[in-house]
């Protein structure tokens, strides 16, 4: 095996593609690897695994540098409400960026970076290019929704998260520990 380092996308309307990287997260510090997780959307107010990361020392970073989620349908979200995610989405893509050519991380994951692709707060072509461009070494998962084909195009691997049936469905509330 080589070792260059692989991207890794998760994507899908399905529950997982955050945990799914967080359990990578958790292997690669087993492996003694330095991590970082950047989150483009989330804005780090109650989040379990902010709590659950800092268990593992310095070993693993991570920044929750969004506003909040917004909804999925892009024509519900007001000009004012997303010039706000787009303003914090540039900030995160130039501390990234810097992270990514720093060269002082194992893996990085870039948590809901998809999402921020698909509401145009970040071009998906300077991501193509950070990504082609990246340290030889470095591991890096791109996770949420809609990951878009010149994305999924670049990675090594690509998992589709989909909702066969979901608790949410039967009018059951996101349970703290288990989804946030």
């Amino acid at each position: 095996m080589s070792e260059r380092g692989l991207i890794l996308v998760n994507t899908g309307n399905g529950k997982g593609k955050t945990t799914a990287a967080l359990g990578v997260a958790l292997r690669a510090v087993g492996q003694g690897f330095k991590v970082l997780i950047l989150q483009f959307i989330k804005s780090g107010n109650g989040y379990g695994e902010l709590a659950g990361l800092a268990k593992l020392g310095d070993q693993v970073e991570i920044r929750s540098m969004g506003k909040g989620f917004i909804y999925y349908k892009r024509d519900e979200v007001g000009e004012v409400e997303l010039a706000r995610h787009k303003e914090a989405a540039q900030t995160a893509w130039h501390t990234l960026v810097e992270e990514v050519n720093s060269d002082t991380w194992d893996l990085i994951i870039m948590d809901e970076i998809n999402n921020a692709i698909n509401y145009e707060l970040i071009d998906v072509n300077s991501v193509v290019d950070m990504l082609k461009n990246k340290p030889e070494r470095l591991h890096v998962i791109l996770t949420g929704r809609y990951a878009k084909p010149e994305i999924i195009e670049i990675a090594d691997t690509v998992t589709e998260m989909n909702v066969v049936k979901h608790a949410y469905e039967k009018g059951i509330k996101a349970a703290k520990g288990i989804e946030f």
